[in-house]
């Protein structure tokens, strides 16, 4: 697929249908997001894969709609800051790098006919409890993974004039 058609065929699915997802699809996915590009190529970052099936009530304590339990994956994308590139003004950018890996781990479940939709207003300190996610790591986003049972609505995004300057400011 063209890399055009796939940003725009792209988007935040909240409807899957029951079907599992080939683990082959599921190393593609996460291959993409290995191949991200990071700040000093520090990879500060780990993926959580969670098999949802018989771990619906506890997920729903991170993020409490039901169709985030749907997909039969959840994929948590947590940081390390201790590892992560430092700016000259002391600006970590362990977020960005998690940000460009989920970014392509997104896109590469596209290409592949599977549906995601980012999600960042999760319980972080659930997450940690039900994830056993370390006091040296944060977890920054998730995603569900499966297949879509419902369709894209049409995107509403601001004009590229109110995006983009040149020059200066």
């Amino acid at each position: 697929m063209e890399f055009s058609d796939l940003i725009r065929k792209r988007y935040s699915v909240r409807a899957y249908r029951p079907n599992e997802v080939e683990e082959e699809k599921v190393r593609q996915v996460l291959e993409a997001a290995r191949l991200a590009p990071s700040a000093a190529n520090r990879q500060p970052f780990r993926f959580i894969v969670i098999h949802t099936r018989g771990r619906e009530e506890e997920l729903r304590k991170i993020y409490p709609a039901d169709w985030f339990v749907q997909a039969p994956i959840v994929i948590a994308a947590v940081g390390i800051p201790g590892k992560s590139w430092v700016r000259r003004d002391g600006k970590a950018y362990v977020d960005v790098d998690v940000a460009i890996a989920m970014d392509h781990l997104i896109l590469a479940a596209t290409d592949l006919g599977l549906g995601t939709c980012w999600i960042g207003a999760f319980d972080p300190d659930a997450a940690r409890q039900v994830l056993g996610i370390p006091a040296d790591a944060e977890p920054l986003a998730f995603t569900p993974l499966g297949y879509p049972a419902d369709e894209p609505r049409p995107k509403r995004r601001k004009p590229l004039e109110e995006l983009v300057s040149y020059e200066r400011w």
